[in-house]
């Protein structure tokens, strides 16, 4: 044990330090211990060994380990673990293999076998939702989206899913830039009555386009996010209006959420707490 260790306080260290147990259970201690610091913030050695259920003295040994490897980091004067910069090194590079189109891919398909309705991945590029991939229903009668597609945002189930979880100051310059063209009687192209509706989507979780682009279709989106809490994409079922019924709509939208949480959570990603 280095110097600075053996200098801390009892916060920052044990009062004694039993034999080593096996590496397979100190490489699970390790990753408990990187876990609960990655997802609750700062700790001290007590919080850390309470948190993950381990003895002090073996979390301190495991805390050291990490640490001189650059996984962690120990505040001298608050006396608290913190995670280190190589930790981030190595947790960065997974967002470099992953390729949202592919992780989706096997959530999508899951959604179209218990909805029966075409599922749709799209971004938002320069204000506008642009489609990168759909799996197909086997009804006979669906909605299809050509990759590459791109729809206004306002008369799109995923592009109201990424304006609500958008702050009102970014939402209103994508509207003002792109205006509100009505394209059906149902088009939300009033400022206020669209906000309403965003409103009403942050409150329930999923986004519905009641016929707003095509007149006989309706969708239920949602969004999906990244490592920062940033909406990136959103996931949505789409279909013939006689299908989302308005008894079927909250478990359509609950599933649609639940398709958006696996993408996130694929992708390493942290939904936002929206207000």
């Amino acid at each position: 044990m280095n110097e600075i260790a053996q200098n801390r306080r009892a916060r920052g260290r044990p009062r004694s330090a039993p034999a080593d147990v096996g590496s397979v259970q100190a490489i699970d201690r390790a990753v408990v211990l990187l876990r609960s610091l990655a997802r609750d913030g700062d700790a001290t050695l007590t919080e850390l060994a309470d948190r993950a259920n381990v003895p002090a003295s073996s979390a301190h040994r495991v805390l050291v380990s990490l640490q001189s490897h650059g996984m962690v980091d120990f505040a001298d004067a608050t006396q608290e673990w913190q995670i280190g910069v190589e930790a981030f090194r190595i947790g960065s590079a997974f967002t470099r293999r992953t390729n949202i189109v592919d992780v989706a891919r096997e959530p999508m398909r899951r959604l179209v076998e218990d909805t029966g309705e075409t599922a749709n991945l799209a971004i938002e590029d320069g204000g506008e939702v642009v489609f990168l991939a759909q799996v197909d229903t086997a009804n006979p009668i669906r909605a299809f989206f050509r990759a590459g597609t791109r729809v206004p945002m306002h008369s799109s189930g995923i592009g109201k899913a990424l304006l609500s979880a958008y702050d009102r100051a970014r939402a209103d310059k994508i509207l003002r830039r792109q205006g509100l063209p009505e394209f059906t009687a149902k088009t939300l192209s009033d400022p206020e009555a669209l906000h309403e509706d965003l409103s009403r989507t942050r409150a329930r979780g999923w986004s519905f386009d009641d016929e707003e682009r095509y007149q006989g279709m309706r969708c239920i989106a949602a969004p999906v996010w990244n490592v920062h809490g940033d909406p990136i994409a959103g996931v949505s079922i789409s279909g013939p209006a006689v299908r989302f019924d308005a008894a079927s709509l909250d478990g359509k939208g609950a599933r649609v959420m639940q398709a958006a949480a696996e993408i996130t959570e694929a992708m390493g990603g942290t939904p936002a707490r929206l207000p």
